[in-house]
């Protein structure tokens, strides 16, 4: 492991939050693929298959932000264990309703109360930054990290996923993705000493994070980039499928998630300087561009490339991205600031995986790759619109100012800006 990494491991504890927020994430890759394969499996219906992972994703999008401000609220532990309880329940109960032919309606129904599943990755990166809040250096090298582990999630997880569907039954994807969710939170509560102190609610503290203009560029500007993601996969899988290799999807989409897996474990070593929001900016147009190859590839290897160069631009655009959350949320309130984001991508999912859904099932899956060139064009423009929203923070908004007070601290203790 490369010494800035090796480094940032060095604070007791942080090997076993990062291993447990690791299986915990699994589900984020492996649950909605793993719907998707399910329902095509049994039914043939990609259109279905692509509303519930639609359904899944919006609820989450609804759901994960109050989950993450009662957990700034009153603690990890006290919080995630119910709530991974009953998504756990919902999934118990939308296997049962797939395995015993059960009404459309009963489906989407256990589908959305897995929405409440909390977000394992604001999770980590919450607790990264309470151990080395104030060192620009170690959180930039800890983002990289989690966005390494985001990635091995997503090389991983739609392997395991679609090849249990595929191979063994067709709800051994999703099931197995459940019981990743448990073991995960449940190790990860464990972990008390590494756990950010709550701050519970007062006046100086009320309202969302996302009263944050900054977090509202970053926040819409992720529901276009999730939306790239949703399509993929959806239109991916039929388009194997189309191909006579359905189960080769997986194999294909971790190659995407390996050139974004290798883009961020080079960009953790480095130590940038410059606005961080030039970086995501140019992140967010090189990941747009990227998607019009997909509409060239004839074949599963040339689509396999063209998805490994488009991975290259998102770690980074995802590692600037938390930079920028921490800039403009409080303190108080970083783990709803940096499950908004995580929303954004999965309102952006359920539109993509839904919109793909009817695409394909109309035109077939070629035309599918118009969806993500489409959301990548209004990626580039929602940034390009917000980007002055983003040079710096606000410091009039509610709760700011305890964060300012911080900031200059470190700023002069430290005589460091912020790194991502």
């Amino acid at each position: 492991m490369p010494s800035p990494y090796r480094a940032i491991f060095a604070a007791p504890g942080t090997r076993s939050f990062s291993v447990a927020g690791f299986i915990g994430r699994m589900p984020l890759s492996m649950m909605g693929i793993g719907i998707v394969t399910m329902i095509s499996q049994v039914t043939g219906r990609y259109g279905l298959a692509g509303a519930l992972s639609a359904t899944m994703a919006m609820a989450a999008a609804v759901l994960g932000p109050q989950v993450s401000r009662l957990v700034d609220r009153y603690g990890q532990r006290r919080v995630l264990r119910p709530v991974t309880l009953v998504a756990l329940v919902a999934a118990a109960g939308l296997l049962l309703c797939v395995q015993q032919k059960a009404p459309d309606w009963t489906l989407f129904v256990f589908t959305a109360a897995i929405g409440c599943v909390p977000s394992l990755g604001a999770m980590t990166r919450a607790r990264w930054a309470a151990i080395y809040r104030g060192e620009s250096r170690r959180l930039h090298t800890a983002y990289s990290w989690e966005s390494i582990i985001d990635e091995v999630c997503f090389i991983f997880g739609p392997i395991i996923s679609i090849g249990l569907s595929t191979i063994w039954f067709p709800e051994a994807g999703p099931l197995f993705a459940a019981v990743f969710l448990a073991i995960g939170v449940f190790w990860l509560t464990s972990l008390r000493a590494t756990e950010p102190a709550p701050h519970p609610h007062d006046g100086s503290s009320g309202g969302s994070a996302l009263r944050s203009p900054g977090l509202q560029v970053l926040t819409l500007a992720f529901v276009a980039t999730g939306a790239i993601f949703g399509s993929i996969d959806v239109v991916t899988v039929a388009y194997a499928e189309e191909q006579g290799h359905k189960a080769a999807a997986s194999l294909v989409l971790a190659v995407y998630a390996l050139g974004s897996c290798l883009a961020g474990a080079v960009f953790g070593l480095l130590h940038l300087k410059g606005e961080p929001s030039r970086r995501w900016l140019l992140g967010v147009c090189t990941t747009a561009v990227s998607m019009i190859p997909l509409l060239l590839a004839g074949n599963l290897p040339l689509l396999a490339v063209a998805l490994f160069v488009a991975g290259l631009s998102i770690a980074p655009t995802m590692v600037t991205t938390m930079a920028l959350v921490e800039a403009h949320v409080p303190r108080t309130k970083l783990t709803e600031g940096m499950t908004w984001t995580s929303t954004g991508l999965a309102v952006g999912v359920a539109l993509g995986s839904s919109a793909a859904g009817w695409v394909v099932d109309a035109s077939g899956a070629d035309a599918g790759y118009v969806v993500p060139v489409v959301s990548g064009a209004v990626a580039v423009a929602v940034g390009l619109l917000g980007y002055r929203r983003l040079g710096r923070p606000v410091p009039t908004r509610e709760g700011q100012r305890e964060q300012d007070a911080d900031t200059a601290v470190d700023e002069h203790e430290g005589g460091e800006q912020p790194v991502a």
